[in-house]
């Protein structure tokens, strides 16, 4: 099979090679796709990037993925035989082959039946982001009813957390930075969209709650907007972070988050407890099922230009995730 992989950290013209490589079987417990689309996400760059030793002494990028089941191992459900599915998690915990390739084989545990009405590349969007955005909605317990603050809420994980917040029958305030970013967070089910460039967000989910600020955060740079973040969240309220690019070491006003009862949880999706991401799969598979839903693929390259695909979303301007198309 084709593939694409790197044997050494650095920039993506640099070390990403175009070649052929056996194609895996499936194990037992495992299942073989026959990938038709692959979600890059930022954490695939950053692994490729490095610095730090290399995990193998060859790496297929990438973790996401859309394709169809066509070899069932030992032991794997035989029901998931020529089922169109999503997964994640490709190359991660222990895995060197990720989804820059035409076929992957991995556990049946990590992979998701895909609706018919929900193409190949819109698939390869859901895996880490919007397992992620479920992760950090639900962590803290039901979020119906409630008002729940999405920061950087027209990003791929924070699309997703907007949707399944209103799904869920949540309240949702996003924050985002252009106009465009706000009419897809509206779009996504926001009800009140703030702009952090021009606003004050606490003051503005403040007023947006009468007062009483947001339930739920689910926050998208800890570090970068924790005075914000802590100001608008309700006292005995909570905060799921997934990131924290503008700072990554944060001093924390711990007395302040005492005062107010504030739970902080922090996760990432390969170590979450295994419950938490079987719900995750089976409320998505619910969600995307049950009618049209915005699954935002920012660009689409053939595997021959993965490279690029990279550089994109190293760009950080892309609106979605870029995917790459092995068979393209």
């Amino acid at each position: 099979m084709r593939a694409v992989w790197y044997d050494r950290h650095g920039p993506p013209h640099e070390v990403l090679t175009l070649g052929e490589m056996p194609a895996p079987d499936a194990g037992p417990g495992e299942v073989r796709v026959r990938l038709e689309a692959s979600g890059v996400n930022p954490a695939d760059c950053y692994r490729r990037q490095g610095p730090g030793p290399m995990e193998y002494p060859r790496v297929v990028t990438h973790s996401d993925g859309a394709g169809v089941v066509d070899r069932v191992g030992p032991g794997a459900p035989a029901a998931l035989l020529g089922r169109r599915v999503w997964l994640y998690n490709g190359q991660r915990n222990g895995r060197w082959m990720g989804t820059a390739a035409e076929y992957i084989a991995l556990d049946a545990d990590l992979v998701t039946p895909l609706p018919d009405h929900v193409g190949f590349a819109e698939g390869a969007t859901l895996g880490i982001p919007c397992m992620t955005a479920h992760r950090c909605l639900f962590m803290a317990g039901p979020v119906q009813g409630r008002t729940v603050l999405v920061t950087g809420g027209a990003g791929a994980v924070g699309l997703y957390a907007v949707q399944l917040a209103a799904w869920a029958g949540a309240k949702v305030i996003a924050t985002v930075s252009s106009d465009e970013k706000a009419a897809r967070a509206r779009a996504a089910g926001a009800a009140h969209v703030v702009n952090y460039r021009t606003e004050d967000v606490a003051a503005a989910v403040l007023a947006a709650t009468g007062g009483a600020g947001a339930d739920h955060v689910v926050e998208v740079d800890f570090g970068g907007n924790l005075a914000a973040t802590l100001a608008a969240v309700k006292p005995g309220g909570s905060i799921a972070v997934y990131a924290t690019n503008g700072d990554r070491t944060p001093r924390l006003p711990v007395r302040e988050f005492m005062q107010k009862n504030v739970a902080v949880h922090f996760m990432i999706l390969p170590t979450s407890p295994h419950p938490a991401r079987k719900r995750a799969q089976q409320d998505i598979l619910a969600w995307t099922s049950s009618g049209k839903r915005i699954l935002p693929v920012a660009a689409r390259f053939p595997l021959a230009r993965t490279a690029e695909a990279h550089a994109a979303v190293e760009a950080g301007t892309k609106a979605g995730t870029v995917v790459v198309e092995p068979r393209a």
